[in-house]
């Protein structure tokens, strides 16, 4: 076994992180070394139980975990690489190994966290989608934690705006979540990373998040929080962001939307404010040039036909509006609304938004 296999070695046992790495190195010397030591040595120094995990740990374990990792196209690497991010390599508690779908460049270390609710409003998902356009615009490389909601739509930004974008998973490669995102785990990986500190066969529990939320903090100059509820757990990123010395943004919120409560809270607490881009490029101390202005690819539209299909379409701008907004606005009943908007739908001509909302695409 060499010091490669066994520092991934380690990393599928259990409870064995970077302080205990650094405890058996001062001790033994080098990661294999620690392999060949006796159980008796490895339980005075670790304590039993964890030194006969360590002198009884199944090869096989570590076999199986790199062939699928070849397999998936996963990239191995550990914490005394020369490739390791600069920025995770700072942090307290920094993962031994990481498996990476992907490249991580020199361009990821200006990278900046946006993390929100998975349940956000169109206020929430729309807000992390602009600032990930923006800031990748400005060179910026987004990190995320690919969850749905707000998470999903800052890597879309990011990829809208061909920018760059790493998302940290709270599991194995072998069980990518949400399942649903697997599709977006490629398209980041063509222009970012997919980056994970767990064995490849790590289901997604949930003690694992927490672990995944120190690692976007971690692997950013700061973090913004688009809306997160009073209990969400991108108020968990927040917290390892100040542990971290990492500045911490947020939005402002309704004061009586409960998905605005954790932000609000935070900007209470000290949070930097932010309306704009320029608000975190300041923040940051990095250069605040002339944004340049992110205008969309335009896509072939069809062309509205019949004058129901046009007046119901007139009633739809690029804000959202309710469907019994809709209703009333055209006079026309429920029914040929519902059949009208999915003409329109079909025809990619308006785009349906949670709370059966609508709007021009």
């Amino acid at each position: 076994m060499n010091n490669f296999e066994a520092l991934v070695s380690l990393n599928l046992i259990p409870q064995i992180g970077s302080v205990r790495l650094k405890q058996l190195l001062s001790y033994f010397g080098e990661p294999q070394a620690i392999f060949k030591a006796s159980c008796r040595d490895l339980a005075q120094l670790l304590g039993q139980r964890l030194g006969e995990s360590i002198a009884s740990f199944d090869r096989q374990c570590l076999e199986n975990d790199l062939v699928s990792a070849k397999k998936s196209g996963i990239k191995i690497i550990t914490c005394f690489d020369q490739d390791y991010p600069r920025l995770l390599k700072e942090i307290p508690g920094r993962p031994i190994v990481l498996y990476i779908l992907g490249n991580v460049t020199a361009q990821d270390n200006l990278a900046v966290g946006i993390v929100g609710s998975r349940r956000a409003s169109f206020y929430g998902l729309s807000s992390a989608e602009i600032f990930a356009s923006a800031l990748c615009a400005q060179g910026i490389t987004i990190v995320s934690g690919m969850a749905r909601g707000v998470d999903t739509y800052a890597h879309r930004g990011a990829l809208k705006a061909k920018g760059r974008t790493i998302a940290v998973i709270g599991s194995g490669f072998n069980y990518i979540y949400p399942a649903e995102n697997m599709g977006l785990a490629k398209e980041i990986s063509s222009c970012g990373a997919v980056i994970s500190e767990f064995p490849m066969e790590t289901k997604p529990l949930a003690q694992n998040f927490p672990r995944r939320n120190r690692l976007i903090s971690g692997l950013s100059l700061g973090v913004l929080i688009t809306e997160a509820a009073k209990n969400s757990g991108a108020l968990i990123t927040a917290d390892f962001a100040l542990e971290q010395g990492r500045e911490v943004f947020a939005l402002p919120g309704r004061i009586d939307a409960v998905g605005s409560m954790g932000t609000n809270a935070l900007l209470k607490q000290g949070a930097k404010l932010v309306t704009c881009c320029d608000d975190i490029l300041e923040e940051l101390n990095l250069a605040v040039g002339s944004m340049k202005k992110i205008e969309p690819v335009p896509e072939k539209q069809e062309v509205v036909c019949g004058k129901e299909e046009a007046r119901l379409y007139e009633c739809i701008t690029v804000q959202p509006v309710a469907i019994d907004d809709l209703i009333q606005k055209s006079s026309f009943s429920s029914s040929q609304v519902l059949n009208l908007i999915l003409k329109l739908q079909f025809k990619k001509l308006i785009k349906a938004l949670p709370g059966k909302q609508f709007m021009r695409n």
